[in-house]
C-alpha cells in the first residue's frame, strides 16, 4: 500500500508537467502534489507505523513525525495570513532546501545495500500496480467527473509518477522490509521513463 499511494509527484512530477504541458497544468500538479505530500506525511506514515503495530502506535507514530507539525504550521500560517519573521524564515528555508538533497542521499545509502529482492514477484506486481493500474484507474476516475485539458493531463500524469524516495525513509524508520520498499521505488524510478513518455503521449492526443 505504502509504496503504491505515495508518489514522486513533486521533484519528477512537477518539472515533467511543466515541460509536458506548460504552466497551467503547473497549477494543478502543485495542488496534487500538496494534498499528496499531506496524505504522505499523515497516511502514509500511518500505513508505514501500522506494519508492526497496532492502531495506537500507529497514530503516535504520526504524532512523532516533524513533517506533521509542519504541515499543521503552514495551514494555520496561510489561513491566518501571518507573516514569519526573518529570523525564522532563514532557518526553515535552509531546512527545506536540504530536503530533496537529503532524501537521494538516503536513497543512495539504501540502493547501495540492496540486494536480489527476496519476493521479486511481489515487487513486480508493486511496479505494474504504480506504473500501469494507478494512472489508468486515474484516467478512468478523471473522465468519470469530468476532468477536461490541462486538470486532466496534470492529474493523471502525477499518478504515472514512480514510487516516492520518502517511502524508504518511513521504511526504515519504522523498520517494514526496507529492502522490498527500495526495489520498488528503484525500480518504478529506472521504468518511469519509459512509462511517463508513453501517458504523455497519450495525453497529448485527447
Amino acid at each position: 500500500m505504502l509504496v503504491v499511494v505515495c508518489s514522486n509527484s513533486g521533484n519528477y512530477g512537477l518539472p515533467v508537467t511543466l515541460l509536458a504541458f506548460g504552466r497551467e497544468a503547473l497549477t494543478f500538479a502543485s495542488v496534487y502534489f500538496v494534498t499528496s505530500s499531506m496524505f504522505t506525511y499523515t497516511g502514509g506514515v500511518f500505513l508505514a507505523a501500522s506494519g508492526k503495530r497496532s492502531v495506537r502506535d500507529a497514530l503516535i507514530g504520526v504524532a512523532s513525525i516533524p513533517a506533521f507539525y509542519g504541515a499543521l504550521a503552514a495551514i494555520l500560517t496561510i489561513t491566518l495570513g501571518l507573516q514569519m519573521p526573518g529570523a525564522v524564515r532563514a532557518p526553515i528555508t535552509l531546512l527545506s532546501d536540504a530536503a530533496v538533497p537529503m532524501m537521494i542521499l538516503v536513497l543512495g545509502m539504501q540502493l547501495e545495500r540492496a540486494a536480489r529482492p527476496e519476493r521479486p514477484g511481489v515487487v513486480a506486481a508493486a511496479v505494474v500496480v504504480s506504473l500501469v493500474l494507478t494512472p489508468l484507474v486515474a484516467l478512468g476516475v478523471a473522465h468519470l467527473v469530468g476532468l477536461r485539458g490541462a486538470a486532466l493531463q496534470a492529474g493523471v500524469l502525477q499518478t504515472s509518477m514512480p514510487t516516492a524516495v520518502i517511502t524508504t525513509i518511513l521504511a526504515v524508520e519504522f523498520d517494514v522490509v526496507p529492502d522490498f520498499v527500495t526495489s520498488v521505488v528503484f525500480v518504478t524510478t529506472l521504468l518511469s521513463p519509459l512509462t511517463v513518455t508513453l501517458m504523455i503521449a497519450y495525453l497529448q492526443s485527447v
